[in-house]
């Protein structure tokens, strides 16, 4: 089973960062305002960035390190992986 980090851009420029193996389920939950408490309170929000993983321990694991990144590095993160794939720049 594929697993997903992924990072959201919540209404008030905050950055969720999240993992799902079901990422067009996770993103719908958290629209509903059924998913974690912090995006409810800012929602709406906006798909900024998502990476692929082998496994949930991988995902944990990459989630954990883009957790510890501060807001300048999370946003540099997100220029290059949009930059890889041609998506507009979100910042």
């Amino acid at each position: 089973m594929n697993w997903v980090v992924y990072m959201l851009k919540c209404n008030d420029s905050s950055i969720y960062t999240g993992i799902s193996n079901n990422l067009n389920r996770r993103l719908d939950t958290h629209a509903k305002g059924n998913g974690s408490k912090y995006v409810r309170a800012r929602l709406p929000f906006k798909l900024i960035y998502t990476e692929d993983c082998i496994s949930r321990s991988k995902a944990i694991k990459r989630e954990i390190e883009i957790k510890k990144l501060d807001k300048k590095n999370k946003e540099l993160l997100v220029k290059s992986y949009n930059k890889k794939r041609s998506h507009n720049e979100y910042f």
